[in-house]
C-alpha cells in the first residue's frame, strides 16, 4: 500500500512536470512576444550572420528572449541563419517570428538620381542595400564587365538609368550592376536605338547627351528646346559651347576641388580637357552627370527649330533666352550676366 501510493505520487509529480514543460513550450510558441509599440518592426540581417548577431537584434523588440532561443533552437533556426530583410509584426509569438525571419524576406525599393560618379552612386546605393560602397564601385568600374557591355570608365554611369527599382535588402555589387544592366538593356527598345540612328547618334552618345541637356535646364519642358540646340550645333560642326562641360573639367583639376563654380568665367574656357566643349567640336567623351530620363527622352524627342543658341533668363530663372543669331544671344548673355553681377556672383 505504501509503496503504491509512492508510485501514485511519482506519476503525478511526472505529470506536473510534464505539463510544466508543456506550458513551457506552448508558451514558447503560441503566446505573443513583443514588447515594441510600432505596428511593424524590421530586422536585417547580413550574409553569414551568426545567431548571436541576429539574437542581439530581436532582444530589444521581445519580452522574452530565453523562450524564443529555446523555440530557435528546437526549430534548428539558431544553425540555418538566412540573411535579409525582415519583417516581426505587434504581438507575433515566437514560431510567427522564426518563419517570419526564416523565409519571408522582404524587398525594398531603392531609388538613386542626379549622381555626378561612379563613386557617388556606389555611396548613394550602399546606404540602401547591404553591399557597401568599395565593393560596389569595384562590380561597376570592372573593365572586362564594361568592355563586354559596350561602355568605358567615361560612360559607365550611362548604365544607371534613375528610377526606382524593387531589390532584396542582401543584394551583392555583382547582382545589382547585373540588374541595372538589363534594365538598361529594356530602356533601350528597338524604337528608342531607331530614335538614336536617327540622330546619328549611339545610346551613350545619347545619353552624354542628355547628361549635358539636363545640368543646363532641370525643366522637362525646356529640355527639348535645349536638346534641339546642341543637335542643331552638331548637325553644322559648331562646337557645343555647353557651360556644364567647362565645370565638369575644372572640377577634375587640383584647383578647383572642394569649390562651387556659380559663374563661368573666360579663364574656364582655356582649361585643356577634352570636356572643354569650347576648345573641342563633338561630343565630350561621356557623361558629365547623371541625367533624368525626361533629359534623355528629350535628346531622342528633339524640338526642331532654327536656334543655335541660348542664355539663362534673369527674369525667368531655371528656363532660358533662344537665338537663332549671335548679335540676339549676346544681347540676351548680357542680360543675364548683369543679373549675376547684380546679386555679387563673381565666380
Amino acid at each position: 500500500m505504501y509503496i503504491k501510493k509512492i508510485l501514485w505520487a511519482v506519476a503525478l509529480i511526472g505529470l506536473v512536470i510534464c505539463g510544466a514543460v508543456a506550458y513551457y513550450f506552448y508558451s514558447a510558441m503560441f503566446s505573443s512576444n513583443t514588447k515594441f509599440e510600432n505596428e511593424i518592426a524590421y530586422i536585417y540581417v547580413p550574409t553569414n550572420s551568426t545567431y548571436a548577431e541576429v539574437r542581439s537584434q530581436l532582444e530589444p523588440l521581445l519580452d522574452n528572449i530565453n523562450t524564443f532561443d529555446a523555440l530557435a533552437k528546437q526549430k534548428k533556426y539558431s544553425t540555418n541563419i538566412k540573411a535579409g530583410r525582415f519583417a516581426i509584426s505587434k504581438g507575433m509569438n515566437n514560431n510567427d517570428i522564426i518563419n517570419s525571419i526564416r523565409s519571408k524576406n522582404l524587398p525594398i525599393k531603392i531609388a538613386f538620381n542626379n549622381q555626378h560618379s561612379l563613386a557617388d552612386l556606389a555611396s548613394r546605393v550602399s546606404k540602401q542595400i547591404e553591399a557597401d560602397s568599395l565593393s560596389l564601385l569595384k562590380a561597376m568600374s570592372d573593365d572586362t564587365f564594361l568592355a563586354e557591355n559596350g561602355f568605358n570608365k567615361a560612360t559607365a554611369l550611362g548604365m544607371y538609368l534613375p528610377n526606382s527599382y524593387e531589390f532584396f535588402w542582401n543584394t551583392s555589387a555583382e547582382t545589382f550592376r547585373d540588374r541595372m544592366l538589363t534594365e538598361y538593356n529594356r530602356f533601350w527598345t528597338d524604337t528608342r536605338k531607331a530614335q538614336a540612328k536617327k540622330l546619328n547618334l549611339t545610346p551613350n552618345e545619347v545619353i552624354t547627351l542628355a547628361s549635358i541637356v539636363h545640368e543646363e535646364s532641370k525643366q522637362a519642358d525646356e529640355q527639348p528646346r535645349v536638346a534641339g540646340v546642341y543637335l542643331n550645333r552638331l548637325r553644322i560642326g559648331m562646337p557645343l559651347q555647353a557651360d556644364p562641360t567647362l565645370k565638369f573639367a575644372a572640377y577634375q583639376l587640383p584647383q578647383y576641388k572642394n569649390t562651387i563654380i556659380r559663374r563661368v568665367l573666360n579663364v574656364h574656357k582655356d582649361i585643356v580637357s577634352p570636356y572643354n566643349t569650347y576648345k573641342n567640336t563633338g561630343l565630350p567623351p561621356g557623361l558629365i552627370a547623371m541625367p533624368d530620363l525626361s533629359a534623355i527622352k528629350a535628346v531622342l524627342n528633339p524640338e526642331k527649330h532654327s536656334y543655335l543658341y541660348f542664355a539663362a533668363d534673369a527674369k525667368r530663372l531655371g528656363y532660358h533666352k533662344f537665338a537663332k543669331t549671335l548679335g540676339q544671344h549676346n544681347n540676351n548673355a548680357r542680360a543675364y550676366h548683369q543679373y549675376l553681377s547684380s546679386q555679387g556672383i563673381n565666380k
